[in-house]
């Protein structure tokens, strides 16, 4: 008899088991493939294209019923065509990504694959459809607002880095560029960590830069990348900035944010620097300005470039290139110093001329200009990098016909006895 009793209890316990090929529940689908994602102690696949704020995790409640409802109410699932969710159109951001490391793809083909079966499970249930709004508080989303975290995307990183740090290149005379006579020298001396901007561009470059201890995203004003060129540490082509001019801040803008953005610092949208007004373009046409004043000796003299408005029949309001470098000590009491360097030049975002520079190579057109000069003589960014020099510091202006050939051979001179005040 007890052998009957124990078969029909093996049977009824069998029965109650879903049959071998079954579907899943969406919860079992979510139990087995998504709560372990949850639970990992490893990063997403976002850390691809994320460098802070945001993680496949926060997206994620404890419960299953919880999380799918906090997508729905999210916008991030589309209940009628659940393969079109949005969630998975986030997920495999990146994928086409060329050099993208293996260990990305896998993670990301996982969590596509665990949550398109989950979503679709999910969205094919009644009651979960119609299930009431969750409770704001309730709802699970990354902790930063979108600001920050698009503000975090390496892909604006690269941006902000090739509008800021990849411009300097030409302040360095080819010593650090892959590539350059210059850099092949220094290589067979030092090595290949010498020539960190790559010919790749700037997404290259950052990418090497942040696998090196020349960012100190602790401390970026510490930066071996800012250091050098101040020559505070040991720097084999001596000082190439000082504080508060165009190179320094260019570098240090982009160290601070860069730490602040890897230290996950940025909490609102107002806490994040504010958008650089102009793209901003390196060239090799160089401007001298020569026998400048005594009184000019040691101190850094910035030059602003004024293009002609044929149109208007005025000087542009806007510098449309600009340039700085301390200059020379002398003999003291005596002029005939000089002061020369390469020309940055400046668009406004989104205009024709921004467009045609980024398209080819950025130049300026053979013409009419005026070459504003500013002498930092009372010390005004030792004391606030982040100053702009004004009328306070204004010496004069010249103009100057010029083609603006390249090279450090083809200069475009400027007696500094034709720079007078307005």
């Amino acid at each position: 008899m007890r052998p009957i009793l124990a078969s029909l209890a093996l049977l009824f316990s069998l029965a109650e088991l879903p049959a071998a090929d079954a579907p899943l529940t969406p919860e079992q689908v979510f139990d087995r493939r998504i709560k372990p994602i949850f639970q990992s102690p490893n990063p997403s696949s976002c850390v691809q294209c994320h460098l802070a704020g945001v993680d496949i995790k926060n997206y994620i409640r404890p419960s299953h019923t919880e999380t799918f409802l906090s997508l729905r109410d999210l916008g991030l699932i589309d209940l009628d065509k659940p393969e079109k969710s949005r969630i998975l159109a986030l997920i495999e951001m990146g994928k086409d990504e060329k050099g993208a490391a293996a260990v990305h793809q896998a993670n990301r083909t996982a969590e596509y694959e665990a949550f398109a079966a989950w979503v679709k499970a999910s969205a094919a249930d009644p009651a979960l459809r119609s299930a009431p709004k969750l409770a704001a508080d309730k709802l699970a989303r990354p902790a930063r607002p979108d600001e920050v975290i698009r503000h975090a995307r390496k892909d604006r990183l690269v941006e902000s880095f090739a509008n800021t740090v990849w411009p300097m290149r030409f302040r360095c005379m080819s010593c650090h560029s892959e590539g350059s006579d210059q850099s092949k020298k220094f290589i067979a001396e030092f090595g290949d960590r010498v020539a960190w901007f790559k010919a790749g561009g700037p997404e290259a470059t950052l990418k090497y830069l942040m696998d090196t201890k020349l960012l100190d995203a602790k401390e970026p004003a510490k930066s071996l990348l800012l250091l050098k060129p101040l020559n505070e540490a040991k720097h084999r082509g001596g000082q190439k900035f000082v504080v508060g001019d165009e190179g320094y801040k260019a570098f240090r803008r982009f160290l601070e944010d860069y730490a602040k953005i890897v230290g996950d610092k940025y909490e609102k949208a107002a806490d994040l620097p504010p958008p650089l007004a102009d793209e901003v373009f390196g060239t090799e046409s160089w401007l001298k300005i020569e026998n400048t004043p005594a009184e000019w000796s040691g101190k850094l003299l910035v030059v602003r470039v004024h293009a002609w408005d044929e149109k208007a029949g005025a000087w542009e309001a806007e510098p449309v290139a600009t340039s700085d470098r301390k200059i020379g000590a002398g003999k003291p009491g005596t002029p005939g110093t000089i002061w020369q360097h390469t020309l940055t030049l400046r668009a406004a975002k989104g205009s024709d001329r921004a467009k045609a520079w980024r398209a080819g190579r950025p130049a300026l057109p053979a013409g009419r200009y005026l070459v504003k000069v500013y002498v930092d003589g009372g010390g005004t960014l030792d004391r606030d990098w982040t100053a702009t020099l004004g009328d306070a510091e204004y010496v004069g202006r010249a103009e100057v016909r010029s083609a603006w050939p390249t090279g450090y051979g083809s200069m475009t001179v400027v007696p500094a006895a034709r720079v007078k005040k307005d």
